[in-house]
C-alpha cells in the first residue's frame, strides 16, 4: 500500500500502540496548557472528583495523536487533518497508564482536485480496555495522479 486516498477502504480497522503515561509529563502539560490543580498538583488533586492526578483531555488528544502518526500517517499520503468531530474524553488518565488506539475508516470522499477526505472514528483505551477519548478525524490523503 502507498498510503494514497485510493488506498484507504472504508470499514478498514487499525489497532496499535502502546504508550505509557508519565506523572512528570502530565504535570508539565498542565503546567504548559491547563494549568488546573487536578493536572498539575498531585495533592490537591487528590481533593478533587477524580481522586489523584489526571492527563488534560488536550494531552490525552496529544498522546493519541503521537500514536497515529507513529503508526498509521506517517508511512501514508496524508496531509494534514481539517478537524475533529464528536471529541469525547470518556475516563480520565492516570499516571502509569497505558494507552492505545483503535481507528475505522468511516467513509472517503472527494475533497478537491488532487486530495481526498476520509472520516475515520479513533478510539483512545487504557491498559484494562477503557475507553479514554474518542474522536472521528477528518483527514485529508493526496490523491494518486
Amino acid at each position: 500500500m502507498d498510503g494514497y486516498f485510493e488506498d484507504v477502504e472504508v470499514g478498514e480497522e487499525h489497532a496499535f500502540g502502546s504508550y505509557e503515561v508519565d506523572e512528570d509529563e502530565i504535570i508539565e502539560f498542565g503546567e504548559r496548557y491547563d494549568p488546573q490543580a487536578f493536572h498539575t498538583d498531585p495533592e490537591a488533586a487528590q481533593e478533587s472528583m477524580f481522586g489523584d492526578l489526571v492527563a488534560s483531555g488536550w494531552h490525552t488528544c496529544a498522546m493519541t495523536m503521537r500514536l497515529l502518526v507513529e503508526n498509521e500517517l506517517q508511512d501514508t499520503k496524508a496531509m494534514g487533518a481539517i478537524g475533529v468531530d464528536e471529541l469525547r474524553w470518556k475516563q480520565p488518565v492516570f499516571p502509569g497508564d497505558t494507552l492505545r488506539v483503535e481507528t475505522t475508516a468511516l467513509s472517503k470522499e472527494d475533497w478537491q482536485p488532487g486530495v481526498g477526505l476520509v472520516r475515520s472514528q479513533t478510539r483512545t483505551l487504557n491498559q484494562d480496555d477503557r475507553e479514554v477519548c474518542s474522536f472521528v478525524g477528518l483527514v485529508l490523503y493526496e490523491k494518486r495522479e
